[in-house]
Protein backbone atom coordinates (compact mmCIF):
# COMPACT_ATOMS: atom_id res chain seq x y z
CA UNK A 1 0.00 0.00 0.00
CA UNK A 2 2.78 2.42 0.93
CA UNK A 3 4.64 1.72 -2.33
CA UNK A 4 1.53 2.41 -4.34
CA UNK A 5 1.03 5.75 -2.59
CA UNK A 6 4.70 6.64 -3.05
CA UNK A 7 4.24 6.22 -6.81
CA UNK A 8 1.26 8.54 -7.00
CA UNK A 9 1.79 11.28 -9.60
CA UNK A 10 2.58 14.79 -8.43
CA UNK A 11 1.23 16.75 -11.39
CA UNK A 12 -2.46 15.99 -11.03
CA UNK A 13 -5.20 18.31 -12.29
CA UNK A 14 -5.98 19.25 -8.72
CA UNK A 15 -2.36 20.17 -7.96
CA UNK A 16 -2.00 22.25 -11.13
CA UNK A 17 -5.29 24.05 -10.42
CA UNK A 18 -4.08 24.82 -6.90
CA UNK A 19 -0.82 26.24 -8.25
CA UNK A 20 -2.62 28.52 -10.73
CA UNK A 21 -5.11 29.65 -8.06
CA UNK A 22 -2.30 30.44 -5.63
CA UNK A 23 -0.36 32.28 -8.33
CA UNK A 24 -3.37 34.50 -9.09
CA UNK A 25 -4.01 35.10 -5.39
CA UNK A 26 -0.48 36.30 -4.70
CA UNK A 27 -0.41 38.36 -7.89
CA UNK A 28 -3.35 40.38 -6.54
CA UNK A 29 -1.25 41.03 -3.45
CA UNK A 30 2.12 41.74 -5.01
CA UNK A 31 0.86 43.97 -7.84
CA UNK A 32 -0.45 46.37 -5.20
CA UNK A 33 2.13 45.89 -2.44
CA UNK A 34 4.89 47.73 -4.27
CA UNK A 35 2.75 50.25 -6.16
CA UNK A 36 0.45 51.51 -3.40
CA UNK A 37 3.25 53.25 -1.44
CA UNK A 38 4.29 55.20 -4.55
CA UNK A 39 0.64 55.95 -5.41
CA UNK A 40 -0.15 57.15 -1.88
CA UNK A 41 2.93 59.36 -1.75
CA UNK A 42 2.14 60.99 -5.10
CA UNK A 43 -1.66 61.24 -4.77
CA UNK A 44 -2.22 61.87 -1.06
CA UNK A 45 1.19 63.31 -0.12
CA UNK A 46 1.56 60.46 2.38
CA UNK A 47 4.25 60.78 5.03
CA UNK A 48 6.96 58.10 5.44
CA UNK A 49 5.01 56.68 8.40
CA UNK A 50 1.80 56.47 6.37
CA UNK A 51 3.68 54.79 3.51
CA UNK A 52 5.04 52.13 5.87
CA UNK A 53 1.53 51.62 7.30
CA UNK A 54 0.28 50.59 3.85
CA UNK A 55 2.43 47.47 4.13
CA UNK A 56 2.38 46.89 7.89
CA UNK A 57 -1.40 47.28 8.47
CA UNK A 58 -2.09 44.76 5.72
CA UNK A 59 0.40 42.32 7.25
CA UNK A 60 -0.92 42.64 10.80
CA UNK A 61 -4.55 42.18 9.70
CA UNK A 62 -3.56 39.10 7.67
CA UNK A 63 -1.77 37.68 10.71
CA UNK A 64 -4.84 38.19 12.92
CA UNK A 65 -7.07 36.63 10.26
CA UNK A 66 -4.95 33.49 10.01
CA UNK A 67 -5.29 32.71 13.72
CA UNK A 68 -9.02 32.31 13.11
CA UNK A 69 -8.51 30.62 9.73
CA UNK A 70 -6.32 27.80 11.04
CA UNK A 71 -8.94 26.85 13.62
CA UNK A 72 -11.67 26.96 10.95
CA UNK A 73 -9.64 24.61 8.76
CA UNK A 74 -9.27 22.13 11.61
CA UNK A 75 -13.08 22.18 11.93
CA UNK A 76 -13.53 21.45 8.22
CA UNK A 77 -14.81 24.88 7.15
CA UNK A 78 -12.53 25.15 4.13
CA UNK A 79 -15.21 26.11 1.58
CA UNK A 80 -16.62 28.88 3.76
CA UNK A 81 -13.17 30.22 4.55
CA UNK A 82 -12.09 30.21 0.91
CA UNK A 83 -15.10 31.97 -0.58
CA UNK A 84 -15.51 34.55 2.19
CA UNK A 85 -11.81 35.38 1.92
CA UNK A 86 -12.01 35.78 -1.85
CA UNK A 87 -15.07 38.04 -1.61
CA UNK A 88 -13.47 40.27 1.04
CA UNK A 89 -10.26 40.54 -1.03
CA UNK A 90 -12.25 41.47 -4.14
CA UNK A 91 -14.27 44.13 -2.27
CA UNK A 92 -11.08 45.67 -0.83
CA UNK A 93 -9.38 45.76 -4.23
CA UNK A 94 -12.37 47.58 -5.71
CA UNK A 95 -12.24 49.92 -2.71
CA UNK A 96 -8.75 51.11 -3.68
CA UNK A 97 -10.26 52.86 -6.69
CA UNK A 98 -12.82 54.73 -4.57
CA UNK A 99 -10.31 55.73 -1.88
CA UNK A 100 -10.45 59.53 -1.60
CA UNK A 101 -7.86 59.84 1.13
CA UNK A 102 -5.07 58.02 2.93
CA UNK A 103 -7.33 56.93 5.83
CA UNK A 104 -9.79 55.14 3.53
CA UNK A 105 -6.90 53.56 1.64
CA UNK A 106 -5.47 52.20 4.90
CA UNK A 107 -8.89 50.81 5.85
CA UNK A 108 -8.99 48.96 2.53
CA UNK A 109 -5.53 47.54 3.27
CA UNK A 110 -6.82 46.18 6.58
CA UNK A 111 -9.86 44.67 4.84
CA UNK A 112 -7.69 43.13 2.14
CA UNK A 113 -5.41 41.66 4.80
CA UNK A 114 -8.35 39.92 6.46
CA UNK A 115 -9.53 38.37 3.19
CA UNK A 116 -6.04 37.46 2.03
CA UNK A 117 -5.24 35.86 5.39
CA UNK A 118 -8.22 33.53 5.00
CA UNK A 119 -7.48 32.51 1.42
CA UNK A 120 -3.71 32.23 1.65
CA UNK A 121 -4.10 29.65 4.43
CA UNK A 122 -6.52 27.52 2.43
CA UNK A 123 -4.61 26.88 -0.80
CA UNK A 124 -1.30 25.58 0.66
CA UNK A 125 -3.19 23.40 3.14
CA UNK A 126 -5.11 21.83 0.25
CA UNK A 127 -1.82 21.37 -1.62
CA UNK A 128 -0.13 19.59 1.30
CA UNK A 129 -3.10 17.20 1.36
CA UNK A 130 -2.87 16.21 -2.32
CA UNK A 131 0.93 15.90 -2.67
CA UNK A 132 2.27 12.33 -2.25
CA UNK A 133 3.90 12.21 1.16
CA UNK A 134 7.25 10.94 -0.08
CA UNK A 135 7.45 13.82 -2.54
CA UNK A 136 6.31 16.50 -0.10
CA UNK A 137 9.52 18.54 -0.32
CA UNK A 138 9.51 18.47 -4.11
CA UNK A 139 5.75 19.11 -4.30
CA UNK A 140 5.71 22.01 -1.86
CA UNK A 141 8.75 23.39 -3.67
CA UNK A 142 6.86 23.48 -6.95
CA UNK A 143 3.71 24.77 -5.24
CA UNK A 144 5.72 27.45 -3.46
CA UNK A 145 7.00 28.48 -6.88
CA UNK A 146 3.58 29.95 -7.55
CA UNK A 147 3.96 32.11 -4.44
CA UNK A 148 7.52 33.24 -5.01
CA UNK A 149 6.95 33.71 -8.73
CA UNK A 150 4.07 36.06 -7.93
CA UNK A 151 6.22 37.79 -5.31
CA UNK A 152 8.83 38.37 -8.00
CA UNK A 153 6.87 39.27 -11.14
CA UNK A 154 3.91 40.89 -9.36
CA UNK A 155 5.82 44.04 -8.35
CA UNK A 156 7.26 44.32 -11.85
CA UNK A 157 3.80 44.02 -13.46
CA UNK A 158 2.31 46.46 -10.96
CA UNK A 159 5.02 49.10 -11.41
CA UNK A 160 4.84 48.76 -15.21
CA UNK A 161 1.05 49.25 -15.20
CA UNK A 162 1.26 52.20 -12.79
CA UNK A 163 3.98 53.95 -14.77
CA UNK A 164 2.45 53.15 -18.18
CA UNK A 165 -1.28 53.59 -17.64
CA UNK A 166 -1.86 54.94 -14.16
CA UNK A 167 -3.69 53.62 -11.11
CA UNK A 168 -7.05 52.83 -12.76
CA UNK A 169 -5.73 50.15 -15.20
CA UNK A 170 -3.75 48.64 -12.32
CA UNK A 171 -6.91 48.25 -10.22
CA UNK A 172 -8.90 46.86 -13.18
CA UNK A 173 -6.29 44.20 -14.02
CA UNK A 174 -5.98 43.24 -10.34
CA UNK A 175 -9.77 42.87 -10.04
CA UNK A 176 -9.89 40.68 -13.16
CA UNK A 177 -7.20 38.37 -11.75
CA UNK A 178 -9.12 38.19 -8.46
CA UNK A 179 -12.32 37.25 -10.27
CA UNK A 180 -10.53 34.46 -12.20
CA UNK A 181 -9.80 32.70 -8.91
CA UNK A 182 -13.51 32.02 -8.22
CA UNK A 183 -14.11 29.38 -10.94
CA UNK A 184 -10.83 27.69 -10.06
CA UNK A 185 -11.84 27.60 -6.39
CA UNK A 186 -15.18 26.08 -7.39
CA UNK A 187 -13.42 23.32 -9.34
CA UNK A 188 -11.24 22.53 -6.33
CA UNK A 189 -13.99 22.54 -3.70
CA UNK A 190 -16.45 20.58 -5.85
CA UNK A 191 -13.87 17.81 -6.30
CA UNK A 192 -12.87 17.77 -2.64
CA UNK A 193 -16.01 17.75 -0.46
CA UNK A 194 -13.97 17.20 2.67
CA UNK A 195 -10.35 17.46 3.70
CA UNK A 196 -8.43 14.28 3.23
CA UNK A 197 -5.96 13.16 5.86
CA UNK A 198 -2.97 11.68 4.03
CA UNK A 199 -0.80 8.95 5.43
CA UNK A 200 2.37 9.97 7.23
CA UNK A 201 5.69 8.20 6.70
CA UNK A 202 6.26 4.94 8.55
CA UNK A 203 9.07 6.65 10.47
CA UNK A 204 6.53 9.04 11.99
CA UNK A 205 3.82 6.81 13.43
CA UNK A 206 0.69 8.58 14.57
CA UNK A 207 -2.90 7.59 15.19
CA UNK A 208 -4.70 9.71 12.63
CA UNK A 209 -8.02 9.13 14.28
CA UNK A 210 -6.72 11.01 17.33
CA UNK A 211 -6.93 14.76 17.07
CA UNK A 212 -3.93 16.82 18.23
CA UNK A 213 -4.20 17.81 21.87
CA UNK A 214 -3.19 21.44 21.26
CA UNK A 215 -3.66 23.98 18.51
CA UNK A 216 -0.02 25.05 18.93
CA UNK A 217 3.14 23.06 18.22
CA UNK A 218 6.38 24.29 19.78
CA UNK A 219 8.40 22.62 17.01
CA UNK A 220 7.24 25.42 14.71
CA UNK A 221 8.95 28.18 16.71
CA UNK A 222 12.42 27.79 15.20
CA UNK A 223 11.39 27.71 11.52
CA UNK A 224 8.95 30.57 12.15
CA UNK A 225 11.74 32.72 13.61
CA UNK A 226 13.98 31.92 10.64
CA UNK A 227 11.19 32.75 8.21
CA UNK A 228 10.58 36.04 10.03
CA UNK A 229 14.24 37.07 9.77
CA UNK A 230 14.37 36.15 6.07
CA UNK A 231 11.19 38.13 5.37
CA UNK A 232 12.59 41.31 6.91
CA UNK A 233 14.95 41.58 3.95
CA UNK A 234 12.17 40.93 1.45
CA UNK A 235 10.03 43.61 3.10
CA UNK A 236 12.81 46.09 2.42
CA UNK A 237 12.95 45.10 -1.25
CA UNK A 238 9.18 45.25 -1.74
CA UNK A 239 8.70 48.59 -0.05
CA UNK A 240 11.77 50.51 -1.17
CA UNK A 241 13.27 49.01 -4.33
CA UNK A 242 11.65 51.64 -6.56
CA UNK A 243 12.88 54.43 -4.27
CA UNK A 244 16.38 52.91 -4.09
CA UNK A 245 16.48 52.75 -7.87
CA UNK A 246 15.89 56.50 -8.02
CA UNK A 247 18.52 57.14 -5.32
CA UNK A 248 21.17 55.00 -7.05
CA UNK A 249 20.18 56.22 -10.55
CA UNK A 250 19.34 52.67 -11.65
CA UNK A 251 17.12 52.41 -14.71
CA UNK A 252 14.11 50.06 -14.57
CA UNK A 253 14.46 48.88 -10.94
CA UNK A 254 11.40 46.65 -11.51
CA UNK A 255 13.68 44.33 -13.50
CA UNK A 256 15.24 43.31 -10.18
CA UNK A 257 12.04 41.35 -9.48
CA UNK A 258 12.04 39.79 -12.96
CA UNK A 259 15.55 38.39 -12.60
CA UNK A 260 14.76 37.39 -9.04
CA UNK A 261 11.90 35.33 -10.48
CA UNK A 262 14.17 33.75 -13.10
CA UNK A 263 16.57 32.63 -10.39
CA UNK A 264 13.71 31.17 -8.35
CA UNK A 265 12.44 29.19 -11.34
CA UNK A 266 15.93 27.82 -11.97
CA UNK A 267 16.62 26.71 -8.40
CA UNK A 268 13.22 25.43 -7.31
CA UNK A 269 13.21 21.95 -8.99
CA UNK A 270 16.66 21.14 -7.56
CA UNK A 271 16.07 22.52 -4.07
CA UNK A 272 12.89 20.44 -3.62
CA UNK A 273 14.66 17.21 -4.50
CA UNK A 274 17.61 18.08 -2.27
CA UNK A 275 15.17 18.67 0.58
CA UNK A 276 13.48 15.28 0.09
CA UNK A 277 16.87 13.57 0.16
CA UNK A 278 18.81 15.53 2.79
CA UNK A 279 16.32 17.76 4.57
CA UNK A 280 16.52 21.44 5.45
CA UNK A 281 20.05 21.08 6.84
CA UNK A 282 21.45 21.01 3.31
CA UNK A 283 19.69 24.18 2.19
CA UNK A 284 19.11 26.81 4.89
CA UNK A 285 22.65 28.10 5.48
CA UNK A 286 23.86 28.08 1.83
CA UNK A 287 20.64 29.78 0.73
CA UNK A 288 20.97 32.48 3.40
CA UNK A 289 24.59 33.13 2.33
CA UNK A 290 23.42 33.63 -1.26
CA UNK A 291 20.79 36.12 -0.10
CA UNK A 292 23.38 38.08 1.90
CA UNK A 293 25.59 38.19 -1.19
CA UNK A 294 22.71 39.50 -3.27
CA UNK A 295 21.85 42.27 -0.81
CA UNK A 296 25.44 43.45 -0.39
CA UNK A 297 25.99 43.41 -4.14
CA UNK A 298 22.84 45.49 -4.59
CA UNK A 299 24.15 48.21 -2.27
CA UNK A 300 27.18 48.71 -4.51
CA UNK A 301 25.21 48.58 -7.77
CA UNK A 302 26.05 51.45 -10.09
CA UNK A 303 24.71 49.80 -13.25
CA UNK A 304 21.73 47.73 -14.32
CA UNK A 305 23.98 44.69 -14.85
CA UNK A 306 25.18 44.69 -11.24
CA UNK A 307 21.60 45.13 -10.02
CA UNK A 308 20.46 42.13 -12.07
CA UNK A 309 23.35 40.01 -10.82
CA UNK A 310 22.35 40.84 -7.25
CA UNK A 311 18.78 39.83 -8.10
CA UNK A 312 19.99 36.43 -9.36
CA UNK A 313 22.00 35.80 -6.17
CA UNK A 314 19.13 36.84 -3.91
CA UNK A 315 16.60 34.85 -5.94
CA UNK A 316 18.65 31.64 -5.85
CA UNK A 317 18.81 31.85 -2.06
CA UNK A 318 15.21 32.93 -1.58
CA UNK A 319 13.92 30.28 -3.97
CA UNK A 320 15.68 27.54 -2.02
CA UNK A 321 15.06 28.62 1.56
CA UNK A 322 11.40 29.65 1.51
CA UNK A 323 9.81 26.31 0.43
CA UNK A 324 12.30 24.44 2.61
CA UNK A 325 11.04 26.25 5.70
CA UNK A 326 7.39 25.75 4.70
CA UNK A 327 7.85 22.01 4.07
CA UNK A 328 9.81 21.68 7.33
CA UNK A 329 6.90 23.24 9.23
CA UNK A 330 4.30 21.02 7.56
CA UNK A 331 6.29 17.89 8.37
CA UNK A 332 6.53 18.82 12.04
CA UNK A 333 2.78 18.68 12.71
CA UNK A 334 -0.14 16.28 12.68
CA UNK A 335 -1.97 16.33 9.30
CA UNK A 336 -4.96 18.05 10.92
CA UNK A 337 -2.65 20.87 11.97
CA UNK A 338 -1.35 21.66 8.49
CA UNK A 339 -3.64 24.68 8.30
CA UNK A 340 -2.07 25.95 11.51
CA UNK A 341 1.45 25.25 10.19
CA UNK A 342 0.76 27.11 6.95
CA UNK A 343 -0.84 29.93 8.94
CA UNK A 344 2.28 30.29 11.09
CA UNK A 345 4.47 30.17 7.99
CA UNK A 346 2.63 33.04 6.30
CA UNK A 347 2.19 34.93 9.57
CA UNK A 348 5.93 34.92 10.21
CA UNK A 349 6.47 35.96 6.58
CA UNK A 350 3.99 38.84 6.77
CA UNK A 351 5.24 39.89 10.20
CA UNK A 352 8.78 40.04 8.84
CA UNK A 353 7.65 42.09 5.84
CA UNK A 354 5.77 44.49 8.13
CA UNK A 355 8.64 44.92 10.59
CA UNK A 356 11.10 45.19 7.72
CA UNK A 357 9.04 47.95 6.12
CA UNK A 358 8.85 49.97 9.36
CA UNK A 359 12.36 49.45 10.77
CA UNK A 360 14.24 49.61 7.48
CA UNK A 361 12.22 52.65 6.45
CA UNK A 362 13.37 54.41 9.63
CA UNK A 363 16.99 53.48 8.89
CA UNK A 364 16.71 54.75 5.33
CA UNK A 365 15.26 58.05 6.54
CA UNK A 366 18.31 58.76 8.69
CA UNK A 367 20.94 57.27 6.34
CA UNK A 368 20.30 56.05 2.78
CA UNK A 369 18.64 53.11 1.05
CA UNK A 370 22.03 51.54 0.30
CA UNK A 371 22.99 51.61 3.99
CA UNK A 372 19.51 50.31 4.84
CA UNK A 373 20.01 47.20 2.68
CA UNK A 374 23.36 46.54 4.35
CA UNK A 375 21.67 46.63 7.74
CA UNK A 376 18.95 44.29 6.45
CA UNK A 377 21.63 41.72 5.64
CA UNK A 378 22.27 41.49 9.40
CA UNK A 379 18.88 39.78 9.74
CA UNK A 380 20.17 36.95 7.53
CA UNK A 381 23.43 36.79 9.50
CA UNK A 382 21.32 36.34 12.63
CA UNK A 383 19.29 33.65 10.84
CA UNK A 384 22.47 31.69 10.08
CA UNK A 385 23.71 32.05 13.67
CA UNK A 386 20.41 30.91 15.22
CA UNK A 387 20.14 27.95 12.85
CA UNK A 388 23.68 26.75 13.56
CA UNK A 389 23.24 27.13 17.33
CA UNK A 390 19.91 25.26 17.20
CA UNK A 391 21.57 22.48 15.21
CA UNK A 392 24.43 22.18 17.72
CA UNK A 393 22.05 22.18 20.70
CA UNK A 394 19.77 19.63 19.04
CA UNK A 395 22.71 17.37 18.23
CA UNK A 396 24.02 17.49 21.82
CA UNK A 397 20.55 16.73 23.20
CA UNK A 398 20.21 13.80 20.82
CA UNK A 399 23.55 12.39 21.98
CA UNK A 400 22.54 12.84 25.62
CA UNK A 401 19.26 10.97 25.01
CA UNK A 402 21.16 8.18 23.25
CA UNK A 403 23.59 7.83 26.17
CA UNK A 404 20.69 7.81 28.65
CA UNK A 405 18.90 5.08 26.69
CA UNK A 406 22.12 3.04 26.49
CA UNK A 407 22.61 3.41 30.25
CA UNK A 408 19.04 2.29 30.92
CA UNK A 409 19.44 -0.69 28.57
CA UNK A 410 22.70 -1.71 30.25
CA UNK A 411 21.10 -1.41 33.68
CA UNK A 412 18.11 -3.48 32.60
CA UNK A 413 20.38 -6.12 31.06
CA UNK A 414 22.40 -6.49 34.24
Amino acid sequence: MNEMKAKQPLWTKEFITLMVSNLFLFLTLQMMLTTLPAYAKETFMASPLQVSLITSLFAFSAIASRFVSSRALEKGKLRLLLYVGLLISLAATLGYYWASGIVFLLLMRILFGIGFGMTSTSFPTMASDVIPIKRLGEGMGYFGLSTTLAMSIGPMIGLTLLQGGGFTPLVIITVIINVLIFPLAYILTSRAPARRIPERPVTEPVHLEDKPQSSFNSKLILPSVLNFLMSITYGGLLSFMALYGAEAHLRNPQYFFLFNAIAIILVRPFSGRIYDRYGHKALVVPAAVLMVSGLLLLTFASSTGTMLLSALCYGLGFGAIQPSIQTWMIQEVHPLQRGMANGMFFNSLDFGVAIGSIVLGSIAKSTSYAIMYRYSALALALLILIYILAHIIGKSRSKARTRLEETKSAAAGS
